[in-house]
């Protein structure tokens, strides 16, 4: 089977970072899964994804701690910790709370980072399937540059493809559907890390689970894109993006750089969606325990662009504290279908601040997002001619579902600074 095939559609759920950083524990990750398996799960979300440091027992918050002790099993494969994941005692690692999740309806995913663990190099412990050790395989040139758990695996080394396969023998033992691979994707500094990919790629085809492959930071460099996609689902494109509106202002240049490469199972990624209750135990992105800093005509726009480019959809929040409004972006089917069924996302035009883009749906229809990325009110629109249209279209507004009447060769509203218009024409 061809790894496209395991996302067909752009991969929708949650990731614990942005409300608890390094330090989530197996009751806030199974709390958040019964609510999205009471109250998203028919609108298509389904990941419940448990980010970085998982088996550092000291972690706290987003900051890491540097060259602590982390939880290793006896192949050089770290495992869950158990203080802050009990399910996992004896050697259970994360099967327990997989199953659960699962048993919601659901799909379980995981954080790793690119390489093996510093303590097993320096141990020079065992690795399964090779008589090589870790110190053998390992690159202790290739080091991440804000996180001091692991050293780069040397691809070319005997051993290296036994390491990463193993790795992921024991996620398909756990259950695992999604796993983001971190410190591998960005070209600033070290440079994207091809080979490692590459294994990567192989381990997940040879373990016998379909998992969908993200890749992350970013800014991936575009000139890699037949790299990622032979190898990927989604790549990031961005680094990390926080509620600051200068990086969603900075999202429409990087929109239009990678949507000629959207499509069924490959989905370059704007990251995730820093909404609701967020910065609980985190102190990235300039701010801690907090409600997003987006207005909400901020993230309207946000997820109007998410959704017209299909970029993939990770909210960031607690979602047992969602209030009545978050819900309504995360729940309203008809916006929904445009991420789920639109084709051939592309740019209409950019005159400065003002933006639109457009998309097309399979069944009938044209979608039109329109944007005022700018600091004063301003009239945004469309004209048939520049959507491949004629004649007399039904408008209607997405977000509010409400009919806006017809329409002859045109349509345009007058928009709030930082807000968006998303329609359907039919």
């Amino acid at each position: 089977m061809n790894h496209h095939d395991f996302a067909q559609t752009p991969p929708m759920g949650w990731n614990s970072w942005d409300c608890y950083g390094a330090s989530v524990t197996e009751e806030e990750v199974l709390g958040n899964a019964r609510y999205m398996a009471e109250h998203l799960k028919d609108y298509g979300w389904e990941y419940i994804v448990v980010d970085i440091q998982w088996y550092e027992p000291t972690a706290k918050s987003s900051q890491y701690n540097a060259f602590v002790p982390l939880e290793m099993d006896e192949y050089s494969r770290l495992i869950p910790a158990v203080n802050r994941f009990p399910s996992s005692a004896g050697g259970k690692g994360f099967k327990p709370l997989s199953d659960a999740v699962h048993d919601l309806g659901l799909k379980f995913g995981i954080h790793i980072m690119r390489g093996i663990p510093r303590q097993a190099v320096h141990g020079n412990t065992p690795l399964l399937g090779t008589s090589q050790g870790a110190r053998d395989i390992a690159h202790p040139n290739s080091i991440c540059p804000w996180n001091t758990d692991m050293y780069g695996v040397n691809a070319s080394r005997e051993g290296a493809q036994a390491y990463y396969d193993s790795l992921f023998q024991l996620y398909a033992e756990w259950g695992v559907d999604f796993v983001k691979v971190d410190d591998i994707a960005a070209s600033r500094l070290y440079g994207i890390h091809g080979r490692e990919i590459e294994m990567i790629r192989k381990a997940i085809d040879r373990c016998g689970r379909d998992m969908v492959l993200s890749l992350s930071p970013g800014p991936a460099p575009v000139d890699h894109e037949e790299l990622l996609n032979r190898n990927a689902n989604m790549w990031r494109m961005t680094d990390d993006y926080w509620d600051l509106w200068e990086l969603l202002h900075d999202m429409f240049d990087r929109c239009e750089q990678w949507y000629r490469h959207v499509g069924p199972g490959h989905w370059p990624d704007c990251d995730m969606l820093p909404l609701g209750h967020i910065g609980i135990r985190s102190v990235d992105g300039g701010a801690s325990d907090r409600w997003t800093r987006f207005t909400k005509d901020e993230q309207l726009t946000m997820m109007t662009l998410w959704s017209i480019f299909r970029s993939p959809l990770m909210f960031g929040g607690e979602m047992r504290d969602n209030d009545e409004w978050t819900q309504s972006l995360l729940t309203n089917e008809e916006v929904l279908q445009v991420h789920r069924e639109g084709v051939d996302a592309k740019p209409v035009y950019r005159n400065g601040d003002i933006i639109a883009w457009m998309s097309t749906n399979p069944a009938g229809g044209t979608y039109a997002a329109l944007f005022n990325a700018g600091e004063e009110s301003a009239e945004v629109g469309v004209t048939w001619e520049q959507l491949g249209l004629s004649g007399r279209k039904q408008v209607r507004d997405l977000w509010k579902h409400e009919d806006l009447g017809t329409a002859e060769a045109s349509f345009s509203r007058v928009l709030a600074p930082h807000s968006a218009m998303l329609l359907k024409l039919s």
